[in-house]
C-alpha cells in the first residue's frame, strides 16, 4: 500500500513515515501544501494523511484540490485543531476521517487500516500483477503461477515498490529511501542482497524472468512482451 503524508513538523512527519514503513507501507512525505497537492494529483496513492496548518496552502485547500480533480483517494486529517467546526469542515470537504493530535500510534494505525479496507477501492485494485505474478495487498500474499511465495516484510515492500512502478528503472537511492528509510550508502550491499533473495523466490524456476538489473542505474521489474 502506498501512502502520502503531508506534514510540515519534521519530528511528527518522520515519526509517521518511520512507523508506517515499519508496518509495511510505501510512504512519500511532503513538507508543505503545494508539494502535497502536486504529489496527490500526479501519483497514485491508497491513502492521504493530511495536516491542516501547512505552509504554502493549507490542508483544506489541498483536500479541495484533490476532490476537484475527481480523485476519491481516502483522506485522513491529522491535526491539532480539535474544534467541532473544523471537523465538520473537513468532513464536508470530503475527508474520510479526522484524528486530533496528540494521538496514540496504535489508534492512528487502526484508523489507517479501516480507511484502506473501506476506501472505495475495487477488489481488482487490491492486487498488483505482472505476468503470472500476483501480489495481494490486503492479505499481504504473493503467488506466482498459483504457487504461494513466502516473503519477509522487507521483501514484500520491495516487491510492491517494483510492481507499482513496473517498467521504470528504480535507482538504489530510491529503493533505500522507500523500503529501508535510509540514505543510500555505496559501501553497503543490503539492496543487492535483498534483490538477489527476492529473485530467488519470484524468478527462479519461473518464466519469464521479471526482475532485471540495469547496470549503473538500478533495478526494474517488467513482464516483457
Amino acid at each position: 500500500m502506498r501512502v502520502l503524508t503531508v506534514e510540515d513538523e519534521p519530528k511528527t512527519g518522520n515519526y509517521l513515515r518511520q512507523g508506517l514503513i515499519e508496518t509495511g507501507f510505501v510512504v512519500d512525505l511532503a513538507r508543505d501544501g503545494l508539494d502535497g497537492l502536486h504529489l496527490a494529483l500526479t501519483e497514485a496513492y491508497d491513502l492521504v494523511i493530511l495536516d491542516v496548518m501547512l505552509p504554502g496552502i493549507d490542508g483544506w485547500q489541498v483536500l479541495a484540490g484533490i476532490r476537484k480533480a475527481g480523485k476519491d483517494v481516502p483522506v485522513l486529517f491529522l491535526t491539532a485543531r480539535d474544534e467541532v467546526d473544523d471537523r465538520v469542515k473537513g468532513l464536508e470537504l470530503g475527508a474520510d476521517d479526522y484524528l486530533v493530535k496528540p494521538f496514540a500510534f496504535s489508534e492512528f494505525l487502526a484508523r489507517v487500516r479501516t480507511l484502506l479496507r473501506r476506501g472505495g477501492k475495487t477488489k481488482e485494485s487490491a492486487f498488483l500483477r505482472a505476468a503470472d505474478l500476483e501480489l495481494d495487498l490486503m492479505r499481504r500474499r504473493v503467488t506466482r503461477s498459483g504457487q504461494r511465495i513466502d516473503l519477509t516484510a522487507k521483501e514484500f515492500s520491495l516487491l510492491e515498490l517494483l510492481l507499482r512502478r513496473q517498467g521504470e528503472v528504480l535507482p538504489r537511492s530510491l529503493i533505500a529511501s522507500q523500503v529501508w528509510d535510509m540514505n543510500f550508502d555505496s559501501d553497503t550491499n543490503v539492496i543487492e542482497v535483498a534483490i538477489r533473495r527476492l529473485r530467488a523466490k519470484v524468478d527462479d524456476g519461473f518464466e519469464p524472468k521479471l526482475i532485471r538489473t540495469v547496470r549503473g542505474m538500478g533495478y526494474v521489474l517488467e513482464a516483457g512482451e
